[in-house]
């Protein structure tokens, strides 16, 4: 059971908390900033302290530390802070710092929701969108003027239903019917342009850069980059590609003084989306539904998406 939710900034602040048993101190949390200091790109998600669990995942930049006074299985509660980001970017599009201390009240009323007494109560964001009203500026506004609470006091349609997940009683003005048909490309490319391995407009390159690193001065014909001299990491988001226009990256990179840069060789991740194509050829050439006495429309989406998509430099 979880007895309480501590978010944390990149800062080590813990800017929103959360307890549904007893009140436990924020300094539970220290043991958590102690492993980030000692290990920033590799925390433990599960830490053991004297008289506690703390389990967590990192998202949006912020920390969701759940804190447990007995065991319990780690992946039970990991699932449910994966749940409540999921949650948070349903409603808020996103789930950052900002966005999260705009949305106080909505936060807080979600997690009274989602969680009873320690244990996951309402989970779908069906039957959490039935409970609690997405945020607008006008229900805001309607709120705070007539001084009404955005939780509503009728049970969910579908709380009860063998399929919770969906509200009872829907119809549509048109029963459709579509598939997808989602292919992943996974190839590792060595330093000579040969493939090592492959498995088969939207494209992303992650460079990995060497610690001796300190920043890039780049300019990029396509797209816009951001280097994090943290992580050494440089991400290159490109868009679509238009032919024969090939984009292109250069520029600078600083390194520290005395460094060995021999062997340093970096590695590239390529992410990409090829929307209506199937690499391998696969293809829907027929649907056919039985028991229905209507016509209903059917459609087929293909995609290419990068899987494990590695160059090596």
């Amino acid at each position: 059971m979880i007895h309480s939710l501590f978010i944390i900034n990149p800062s080590g602040d813990v800017f929103l908390e959360k307890h549904w048993r007893s009140v436990i101190p924020r300094s539970v949390c220290d043991y958590y900033l102690e492993a980030q200091r000692a290990s920033p790109n590799d925390v433990p998600p599960v830490l053991a302290a004297p008289h506690h669990y703390l389990i967590s995942i990192q998202s949006g930049g912020v920390a969701l530390v759940a804190v447990c006074m007995q065991e319990v299985a780690p992946l039970f509660v990991i699932e449910f802070l994966h749940r409540v980001v999921d949650t948070f970017q349903d409603y808020f599009s996103d789930c950052t710092e900002t966005i999260i201390k705009e949305n106080y009240v909505v936060v807080y009323e979600l997690l009274d929701e989602m969680l009873d007494n320690g244990f996951p109560l309402a989970t779908e964001s069906n039957i959490l969108k039935e409970l609690i009203k997405p945020p607008n500026i006008l229900r805001t506004i309607a709120n705070t003027v007539t001084g009404k609470s955005n939780v509503s006091s009728i049970l969910p349609s579908g709380q009860l239903s063998n399929v919770p997940w969906r509200r009872s009683g829907v119809k549509y003005a048109n029963n459709e019917a579509y598939f997808d048909v989602v292919e992943e490309v996974d190839a590792i490319i060595d330093k000579s342009g040969a493939t090592v391995s492959a498995e088969i407009q939207d494209v992303a390159l992650e460079i990995c850069m060497p610690k001796c690193v300190l920043n890039c001065s780049l300019t990029a014909n396509q797209g816009k980059y951001s280097y994090d001299p943290v992580s050494k990491v440089l991400l290159w988001d490109i868009g679509r590609i238009e032919l024969p226009k090939l984009p292109n990256i250069r520029g600078s990179v600083s390194v520290a003084s005395g460094a060995d840069t021999t062997g340093a060789n970096p590695s590239i991740n390529v992410h990409f989306t090829i929307p209506q194509l199937a690499v391998s050829g696969l293809r829907v050439s027929r649907l056919d539904m039985y028991g229905a006495k209507y016509k209903p429309f059917k459609g087929v989406k293909y995609v290419t998406k990068a899987g494990k998509f590695h160059v090596r430099m």
